[in-house]
């Protein structure tokens, strides 16, 4: 009976974001507390679909470690949490036969910026050489070499916004399956590609790069391929591989890895150009706006906590205010001082307060409000597409003028409804909402509004990659130098 471990550790970083993440960031799961993921839409909840439903095969959970989106992991957190995952891994190492590994691949840490190639390399260091090890990826992370030289597979999302997590983990633990059952030597090929990508043309449904990802599904489902993708980064977790770059895994034809890497990568590298943010100016927006009769949305992609920022930035409603806006606005805002008068004042107290730029206040000056206390909650809800828990700690739904602003106290990803509804507030009732992430799955806005203006607004996360001021990825690197060449280079890993 085989005996698979299963491992996850997941974050997300913004290099630009000023506010170091730390360990309590993280919700960990020992052991058994790992099945709470079954039934899920996560990467190991899929995994433990496969896993349970085959005949045979032993699950030895070790641990899950998961953060939101933030700034760099503070040096004592990445201690402490690496130093508890490779204690847990060691502990359940024996007989151990196979490994799968959940991971983003866009995590960074002060003093090691490639941490999920530290763990890789110390997990193959305890299994040996012919313990087969599977990871899963998000497309936005960053596959750096020391990764690849402990792989035997992996499997990459391949849908942006993300909702094939479960699938994703199933096609991990189908992979490790099929290498502990047959005598393979797979290859992986893969094209490193100096561009840095964002904007709509990211939407699978509709973009074309979901072209391309079809592709890569196309050679998977064939046959031709045992895994394929083509991972974007996160242009804001600022680490030397920075890069895009094209995977394809063969069951041992180096020459048909090779080939398609390579063609995938020649596809990919003409259509750069049309993968960049389009920016709408913010004044430009709300100008628009309010000759608008539908509602509108506000996305806010420059202060996305989903993809690192901090989520204090108020830019978008000083310049509604400034200028005079005069419909029904909601938004939200991390500010956890002003959660704290809110909830000290009591529901239906007027407080004055100056809101955001907690964090980040070299981009977001507070401003002055007065506003009214209309509801208190815990901050606690849940993602749409996950169900995965949503922690905000204390949480209020303030109202001043024709604003309503739900206030957390702690960054959570943003990339839904979640926060909304839970606190009493449903977008449609509004004219323009403020999302503080550069997608979201069609139906949950696109579907309904009227129009959304993708706003040129200051932050830790804008796609205006010129402006972040990258210091240590690979150069050159389009968009940020000019006249970027590239010929494609393949790099084989075989185990």
């Amino acid at each position: 009976m085989p005996k698979v471990l299963i491992v996850e550790c997941m974050q997300e970083i913004s290099s630009f974001n000023p506010l170091q993440s730390q360990y309590d960031n993280f919700h960990v799961e020992h052991g058994e507390e790992l099945y709470a993921q079954r039934g899920l839409n996560t990467a190991v909840g899929g995994a433990l679909s496969v896993f349970e439903a085959s005949h045979g095969v032993s699950v030895v959970p070790a641990i899950g470690a998961r953060a939101g989106s933030a700034g760099l992991l503070s040096a004592s957190g990445w201690q402490k949490l690496s130093s508890e995952i490779l204690e847990a891994v060691e502990a359940k190492m024996n007989g151990i036969d196979g490994i799968y590994v959940s991971l983003h691949g866009a995590m960074g840490a002060d003093g090691e910026l490639d941490p999920e190639g530290y763990l890789l390399a110390e997990i193959r260091r305890m299994a040996g050489p012919d313990v087969p090890i599977v990871i899963s990826l998000d497309l936005h992370g960053i596959l750096t070499d020391r990764m690849l030289r402990q792989l035997n597979g992996l499997a990459i999302y391949h849908t942006y916004p993300h909702v094939d997590f479960a699938d994703t983990g199933e096609r991990a633990a189908r992979l490790l399956l099929k290498l502990l059952r047959s005598n393979l030597n797979p290859a992986i090929a893969r094209v490193v590609i100096p561009a840095l990508v964002r904007g709509d043309e990211l939407i699978t449904k509709i973009g074309c790069y979901g072209d391309l990802i079809r592709e890569c599904q196309r050679i998977e489902r064939n046959g031709t391929a045992m895994a394929a993708g083509i991972m974007i980064g996160n242009p804001f977790t600022d680490v030397p591989e920075l890069c895009t770059q094209v995977l394809v895994m063969t069951d041992g034809n180096a020459e048909v890895a090779q080939r398609e890497a390579t063609r995938l990568a020649k596809e990919f590298w003409p259509q750069r150009f049309r993968m960049q943010g389009k920016l709408i100016p913010l004044d430009r927006a709300i100008a628009q706006a309010a000759t608008i009769d539908g509602p509108v949305v506000f996305t806010d992609a420059a202060d996305a906590t989903s993809s690192g920022a901090t989520g204090d930035s108020n830019a978008i409603l000083k310049a509604l205010c400034d200028s005079g806006y005069r419909k029904r606005v909601l938004a939200q805002i991390v500010d956890p001082q002003v959660a704290d008068a809110a909830h000290e004042a009591g529901v239906g107290a007027t407080i004055e307060v100056t809101l955001g730029g907690y964090y980040d206040s070299t981009r977001f000056k507070p401003m002055s409000v007065r506003a009214e206390v209309k509801l208190l909650s815990n901050g606690r809800s849940r993602l749409e597409t996950m169900k995965i828990g949503l922690e905000a700690g204390p949480t209020a739904v303030l109202t001043f003028g024709n604003f309503t602003v739900v206030v957390l106290s702690r960054t959570v990803s943003l990339f839904d409804r979640a926060m909304y509804y839970s606190n009493g507030v449903d977008p449609q009732d509004f004219d323009l909402i403020v999302v503080k992430s550069p997608h979201t799955e069609h139906h949950m806005y696109d579907g309904w509004v009227e129009k959304n203006f993708n706003v040129d607004a200051p932050g830790a996360t804008s796609a205006n990659l010129k402006s972040l001021g990258h210091t240590i990825c690979s150069r050159p690197m389009y968009p940020l130098d000019e006249n970027v060449e590239f010929t494609p280079e393949v790099s084989l890993y075989v185990r």
